[in-house]
């Protein structure tokens, strides 16, 4: 008996989750907001109608551009049913009231209220969407509303923040290599050329097929390139930038920028050598280090053969070739000369 009760009531039950999912918020001037394709979840009909007088009122205001009264309906909505089907167009609509008000961390807060209380809401796209463009604002330098009518500063910073909030939300959706290659633009924009290397990185890695890669691989080339101090300095960062122009210019060959591409490796490769010739010269001249001195000449020309710097490391290596070749006569003559004999001691007695 038990059994055929509860198989029916187990039913009864997913439609009912699945009609509350379906269900769609509409309003009109006319009827004000009425539930479409579903039911309210979980309330009794006196919370069902005070949700919907709240939300009444808070759009009521909204088209009178009362946004103050408009949020704090909204804000009642959100606060006591925030689990009814009203909750999640209670924060859209806060969302947007806000951004119409200009405080846009504000705004980006109530959509991000909005997928991590209903990730499945229909919404959620749209939410992204929405997030993308408030970071976006901020990083091309739109200000917040501040006290009366003075703006707020600008906050570069914190779009990094709210894209990097976007790459967490949504991985998998059009915004999140979007908001990488935006994260790495703000650390650019101040100077932070490490930040901005790690976000391009994580880009190029996660999504290798995006039609931004090729984008990414080059400012990864240049990133590195504007951290590299000249020749006389540690020249890792040149190879990191060397490795990604290389890899640029093979995997991308069709390219536009393939130009730039080779024109940054060839400046890096130019470094890079240059940096050899200088530790090769100091063997030379300071150290009388011939064998070291050959060494750093020949990785000279290793690095860019076909260079200038490649034809001073080869002249270099004649006169390394001739000293050596010198070195290592005298030696030869300093070993063929007999040992000196040792001289008997004498003893004297007195």
């Amino acid at each position: 008996m038990f059994r055929r009760i509860l198989i029916p009531l187990a039913v009864v039950a997913a439609i009912a989750a699945s009609s509350r999912l379906a269900a769609d918020v509409v309003w009109t001037p006319q009827e004000g907001w009425k539930i479409e394709g579903g039911m309210i979840s979980n309330m009794n009909p006196t919370d069902a109608r005070n949700a919907l007088g709240f939300m009444n009122k808070a759009r009521a205001a909204e088209e009178k551009r009362h946004y103050r009264t408009a949020l704090r309906n909204y804000k009642k909505v959100t606060k006591r049913y925030s689990e009814s089907v009203y909750g999640p167009v209670a924060f859209n609509r806060t969302a947007r009231i806000r951004l119409l008000r200009r405080q846009y961390v504000k705004s980006f807060q109530a959509f991000q209220e909005i997928i991590t209380r209903y990730p499945s809401t229909p919404m959620f796209t749209q939410v992204i969407g929405e997030q993308y463009r408030i970071a976006c604002a901020l990083l091309d330098g739109a200000r917040s509303r501040g006290w009366l009518i003075f703006p707020g500063f600008r906050s570069r910073e914190t779009a990094i923040g709210l894209f990097e909030t976007i790459v967490i939300n949504a991985p998998y959706s059009e915004y999140a290599p979007l908001s990488l290659m935006c994260a790495a633009r703000g650390h650019q924009i101040l100077k932070s050329p490490a930040e901005a290397i790690d976000a391009l990185d994580r880009m190029i890695n996660t999504y290798p097929k995006h039609v931004l890669t090729p984008t990414a691989y080059l400012q990864l080339g240049q990133s590195n390139a504007a951290l590299v101090e000249g020749a006389y300095y540690d020249q890792s960062f040149t190879k990191e930038a060397i490795t990604y122009f290389e890899d640029f210019v093979i995997l991308f060959p069709g390219d536009s920028n393939v130009g730039i591409a080779e024109k940054g490796l060839a400046d890096m490769k130019q470094v890079l050598a240059d940096s050899k010739m200088k530790v090769g010269d100091y063997y030379l001249k300071y150290r009388k280090n011939y064998k070291a001195a050959r060494v750093f000449y020949n990785e000279a020309i290793t690095d860019y053969p076909d260079s200038p710097i490649a034809a001073k490391a080869r002249a270099q290596l004649t006169k390394v070739d001739a000293l050596l070749a010198a070195q290592e006569k005298m030696a030869a003559a300093e070993a063929s000369k007999p040992a000196p004999q040792k001289k008997k001691k004498r003893f004297f007695f007195f």
